[in-house]
């Protein structure tokens, strides 16, 4: 009866691996990545003051990771535009939800339950990315390990890891924003996902890439569509991350606190010298019969 069950599960995996992805996924990729740039602030302004540059901030959002990906592995960036149809449809997507009359299919798209929808489309493309991405690099470099990594990663964060260039474009410039610097959890989810794609392309991971990729993208659509709902930002690996960071890489809360105090007591020297001292009795004597003197003349 196991064994059964395994069969079907491996069988369900097969199909469900096998056919590429249609249109319709793509499309759901697209309206997801163009929602998130309108949520940006700013952006709908822009699209009004300039088109054209809303337009080149939709196509990085919709194609971002296939000109990163190339441009790891010295292709033309721009060799995906080739792709007249996708373009098209990534345009069509952009116009609609920026200057679809009274907002209509913007309303339509961004309304929960069509929105969950098309979250959970856009992890099934993701995933397929990750493991395309892995599969093209191991390819070109059979045993270039962080290669495959880097070229699955870029392909699953999508624009987030260029996501200052983006923001140039829209005449933004936040620095500290940096997706390396705090990455969300489409980014870690897109590396530790890289990372077990690599070690099945490699053959250390014993689990077939249809089972693989099943599973994972089951994980994925459970938790965005979860963490959409929930409109919540916690990331689902924080607390094996707090649990690791820790024991591996050190705590940084004590230095940090020393440094701050340190910091702070130093600030507080500068900014507070210290008083003047006291004048003596015999002074404030003088002082006064100077007054009375000034007084009488």
């Amino acid at each position: 009866m196991e064994l059964a069950g395994a069969l079907q599960l491996g069988e369900l995996a097969a199909a469900f691996a096998a056919p590429p992805v249609s249109p319709l996924f793509d499309t759901a990729y697209f309206i997801v990545s163009v929602l998130y740039l309108k949520y940006e602030p700013g952006a709908v302004e822009m699209s009004r003051r300039s088109p054209f540059a809303s337009w080149l901030c939709a196509m990085l959002h919709c194609f971002g990771s296939y000109i990163l990906a190339d441009l790891l592995l010295g292709e033309s960036p721009i060799d995906y535009f080739s792709n007249n149809s996708s373009v098209i449809l990534a345009t069509a997507v952009w116009y609609l939800i920026f200057f679809c009359p009274m907002n209509l299919f913007y309303k339509c798209v961004s309304f929960l339950p069509m929105k969950l929808i098309f979250v959970a489309m856009k992890e099934v493309v993701r995933v397929r990315k990750i493991a395309a991405g892995v599969h093209h690099a191991h390819h070109r470099y059979h045993h270039g390990w962080f290669i495959m990594m880097a070229t699955g990663w870029v392909k699953g964060s999508g624009v987030a890891l260029m996501s200052n260039f983006e923001q140039l474009l829209r005449g933004v410039w936040k620095p500290e924003s940096n997706e390396i610097l705090r990455m969300s959890f489409p980014t870690k989810a897109s590396l530790y996902g890289t990372v077990l794609f690599t070690l099945q392309q490699t053959h250390w991971l014993p689990i077939s890439e249809a089972n693989l990729i099943f599973f994972f993208t089951m994980f994925m659509i459970v938790c965005k569509v979860f963490m959409t709902a929930t409109h919540s930002h916690a990331s689902p690996f924080a607390p094996v991350e707090s649990f690791i960071c820790p024991v591996f890489f050190g705590s940084v809360s004590s230095g940090h606190t020393s440094h701050h105090h340190d910091h702070h007591a130093a600030s507080h020297e500068v900014s507070h010298p210290p008083p003047p001292p006291a004048k003596s009795k015999e002074e404030l004597n003088e002082g006064t019969r100077k007054r009375k003197a000034k007084k009488a003349e």
